[in-house]
Order: structure tokens, then sequence, then C-alpha cells
């Protein structure tokens, strides 16, 4: 049983895992919000249906909800990350923890019927009905492993530098101030619930518990943060999870040639809800030499292409990034992990969440280029543009990193792991 948080990053993780244990011979159905109604169903799975929230008056797209959230709230992306922790932060933690209580009565019927051998969940905050089952549960945790606490980390959704700490105390005193009381309530409901309690360690709270059993985290070595204390035996890495289940995407005649790199551009499914900001992305890359696709995103009838770009609301991206030359990102954790499977650099326009995390890491570790998504001047964007389309050296650390992550599936990795837990009940200790 996969129950993936009502997005499209965690449940494409999923998808990809969920087709290697499909194609083993084994059930899998998957817990997705209603709107998602039929997306896994015409990918050959089973669908058990629920809500985060009372069912609106009028019919939903998927994840709509998000999508709203993000778009109404996109100003506040431009303020520092210190000041997003009351103002974004606390009251998205919020909303998915408001999520978790309305649906936890659901869960169980779900659990109940289906019996599972055992659940996997990609999820930000817990969901009392899975420990609670007594049944053997998975955890993939699909952001930025800032999210695992470790005191050589920075703090999550900071964005901050490994090698700066001047400002981490200050960040993580926002972070008690505006998260405490929430953070507080959760714990006793998971409590009441029946569910363990949770923690709130030196690097702040976690919403989610640890596995018993087996968890995973997906994050190339190459990019990956030092740690001071080592994670417990049952985590393991996924340095990628890219799905097979999309099919081929063929590069339409007018993009095949030209003077200029190929480009692909994508502030993911939340992201691409503003489009005033993909408009002036899509505007300043048309100045350039450059050809470039463009993952339009829920809105895309309202963005404006010229002739030397193609796109569409939704793209097949695995399909499209071995085709290209370089990446303009929101830095969402499974576009830049799919970015280093293919080979592929990055510049890096982060706006929430894990994002600006990926951002600063991407750049110190010298795969791609940091700038600000709504502050960066138009000389900034395509300079970088231009250097990350030339400079060799990153092409080939970055072609080492795909032929060792394509030699290992993140998604086979997992199904392996998962499998284990099904079939013995046992933990998986690396």
């Amino acid at each position: 049983m996969f129950f993936p948080e009502g997005a499209f990053g965690p449940t494409n993780n999923c998808i990809g895992i969920g087709d290697v244990l499909r194609r083993r011979g084994h059930r899998v159905v998957f817990i997705v919000e209603e709107s998602f109604a039929g997306r896994l169903e015409e990918q050959g799975f089973e669908e058990r249906l629920m809500r985060l929230g009372p069912k609106p008056e009028t019919a939903e797209a998927p994840g709509q909800f998000w999508i709203d959230f993000i778009r109404d709230t996109a100003p506040i992306f431009r303020k520092p990350t210190i000041e997003q922790l009351g103002e974004f932060m606390q009251p998205t933690w919020q909303a998915l923890i408001d999520g978790a209580k309305y649906v936890d009565d659901r869960l169980r019927e779900i659990i109940d019927e289906l019996d599972p051998d055992v659940i996997v969940e990609d999820n930000v905050v817990a969901f009392p009905a899975l420990p609670a089952s007594g049944r053997p549960w998975v955890r993939i945790a699909s952001c930025n492993p800032a999210e695992i606490k470790d005191p050589a980390i920075p703090p999550f959704s900071s964005g901050y530098p490994v090698a700066d700490r001047s400002a981490w105390r200050e960040f993580l005193a926002e972070v008690e101030r505006t998260h405490r009381e929430m953070w507080t309530d959760f714990d006793a409901f998971c409590r009441e619930r029946g569910a363990p309690g949770l923690t709130w360690s030196a690097g702040g709270p976690d919403f989610i518990h640890e596995s018993p059993w087996l968890n995973l985290f997906l994050y190339p070595v190459e990019a990956d943060y030092a740690r001071e204390q080592t994670l417990s035996p049952t985590w393991h890495r996924l340095d990628s999870c890219v799905r097979a289940t999309e099919g081929s995407w063929e590069l339409p005649e007018q993009l095949r040639a030209g003077e200029g790199g190929l480009v692909y551009l994508s502030l993911g499914s939340l992201g691409s809800a503003d489009v005033g900001l993909m408009q002036r992305l899509v505007d300043v890359l048309a100045t350039t030499r450059h050809r470039v696709i463009v993952s339009k995103g829920p809105l895309a009838d309202q963005i404006r292409l010229p002739d030397t770009m193609v796109g569409e609301g939704y793209l097949p991206q695995p399909a499209i990034l071995p085709q290209v030359d370089l990446v303009v990102t929101h830095g969402g954790n499974n576009t830049v992990t799919e970015c280093f499977n293919a080979g592929k650099p990055m510049v890096v326009l982060p706006l929430f969440w894990d994002q600006v995390d990926n951002a600063q890491r991407v750049q110190e570790t010298g795969f791609g280029v940091r700038l600000p998504a709504y502050a960066f001047e138009d000389a900034e964007l395509t300079g970088a543009i231009d250097r990350l389309l030339v400079d060799q050296d990153l092409r080939a650390r970055m072609a080492s990193a795909a032929a060792r992550m394509q030699a290992a599936p993140g998604t086979v990795k997992a199904a392996d792991g998962i499998e284990r837990v099904a079939t013995t009940g046992d933990p998986v200790l690396g």
C-alpha cells in the first residue's frame, strides 16, 4: 500500500517504485486524494480515495488545494527564508497537520480493508493511523536531506551555506517561536491516536516519525552533506527514483537544429502556478539563441511562448531530460535528483520549502548556479546558462555521477527493501 503526499513529486516517486513491485507480481494499491482519482488507475494501479479536508463545491484539479495555496502566497517567497517561517512555513505545516487529523479515521478504514503486508508513505507530516496499525511501514523522505536533522547540516528550509553557521542560531530561534505550539499540539494528537510521540532536536522539530523497519532518502552522494551523527541502520540512500512509466518524448522538428543549447524550463507543478514569474523566465530566455522546452504547469493557457520554444501543461520529464543540455529549475528534490541521474547541470531559482536548500547545495558543490527567483537580473540568468553550457569539467563530473546512478536504479533498490519488509516483517539494516 503506497500513500504519497498529494503532490506530483512524491506521487511520481512512488509510481516508479510501485511499478517495479507490480512487475514482480505484487498487488500494489495507492491511497490518493480524490482530486487524483483515476490518475493511478490509468497506469495500472488500484486506488483507494480519501480527502484531507471537506469536499469543495466545485470540481478540483489534481493537487488543486496546493496550487491555489502557492499561487496566493507567492509574494512571501520574495522575503528572506527566516521571515518566511512565520508567514509561509508555519501556515503550510499547519495545513498539512490539519489534513493529517482530518483523514486519520479514513486511513484506518482503508488499512483495515486492505490488510496490507507493508505500507509505504512519502509525506512530511505523520499520519498516526500508519504506525498505530501495527503493520510494517516504510518511510520515504523525498525532500532535501536537511529534513533529517544533523548538527553539521544547515536548518531545514533556510537555504544557508554549510560553511557559515553564523545565522543558524537565529533561524532556529525563530523556528522555536513560530512552530513550537503547533508541534506540541500535533505531538499530543499523534500520541492520542496510538502513534509514538514526535521529536524536537537541536536542529528543530520533526513532524514525522522514523520507521522502525525501513527509511529511504533521495539524494546523490556527490551532493549530499557530511554528517556529524551517523543515521540509524534502517536509513538507506536512493540517489534518485526515476520512474519508467511515461514512455518516450520526441523533440519537435522546430527545435532540432540551432546554434544554442537545448534548455528545459520547469518550476514544478506548484511553482509554475506563479504565471508572472513563468512568463518573465520565458521572456528572458527568448532573448537568447537557445532553444527551450517549457513545462508550463496547471495554468498553461496563460503562458505565451515564442517560436523558439515548445511547451505543454504537463510533460514527461524523465523522457525529456536526457535530450537537453541544461535545466532551469525551481529546485524541487525530484527534479534535482533526476537532473543528476541524467547528468544535466542546473540553474536553480528556488521558491520555498527545501528548494532553497537544494539550490544552495547545487551551487556549493559546483553542479550548477543558484539565483534568486524574483530578484535576478536578466544578464545573471543568461550568463549562468552560457557559462554552464561550455563548462566541460562540470559535464564530465555530471556524466560520471549519472553513469553511477543509472547503473543502480533507486526504484529497484527501494523495491528490494520494501519487498523484504513485506515478506519477512523484519527491519532492513544497512
